[in-house]
């Protein structure tokens, strides 16, 4: 990404997904008035990417509970997520949309497409409700993510953007003492 897209905008995108045994519509509409997290992953059927979508599902309801919806997303269609959801115990466990974005438009309005590839790159984005982007992680292809450690993150950004003037230093989690900038803190960490 040539840009930051943190503190910006999610943009317009329309797509089908797979979820709770159907098929539905998700807009960028569907992201707005609650926190979301946007996790893009290479595609179905491989390796590293159902040991990610199994962490998540193992701690969804940790997210739910913050208010958080997840969306996968990947450059398979919604047709695909069906049948990785009905062939594979790990991937069946899922109880969020899986998103399919088979032209790859989300991918490219988020920055992950691989174009040489046409997947996605493992792209994590937290979005708050007014549909800003608070959080990007974005890690090569062999390297899985840690649904706990998004969950402390997730935190950190409510926990920041319901309490102004505060901010949580490295290593925060829920329940430790924040920090309040100020010219007295400077030179004192």
């Amino acid at each position: 990404m040539n840009t930051s897209l943190i503190n910006t905008e999610i943009l317009p995108f329309n797509a089908k997904a797979y979820y709770a045994g159907k098929f539905i519509d998700v807009s960028d509409a569907d992201l707005r008035g609650k926190w979301s997290v946007v996790f893009f992953y290479p595609a179905d059927f491989t390796f590293v990417c159902p040991t990610e979508l199994g962490d998540l599902a193992d701690n969804y309801a940790e997210f739910q509970k913050l208010g958080v919806e997840i969306y996968s997303v990947s450059t398979d269609t919604h047709f695909t997520h069906k049948a990785w959801h009905d062939t594979s115990d790990t991937i069946g466990k899922l109880q969020f949309p899986m998103i399919g974005d088979p032209t790859g438009r989300i991918s490219r309005n988020f920055g992950v497409m691989i174009e040489e590839a046409g997947l996605a790159e493992r792209g994590t984005f937290v979005i708050d409700p007014s549909g800003k982007i608070q959080i990007i992680e974005i890690n090569a292809g062999g390297i899985g993510r840690n649904a706990e450690e998004l969950l402390r993150k997730v935190k950190a950004a409510q926990y920041v953007a319901s309490h102004p003037g505060e901010v949580c230093p490295a290593k925060w989690q829920e329940g430790a003492e924040t920090l309040a900038p100020s010219l007295d803190l400077v030179g004192k960490i």
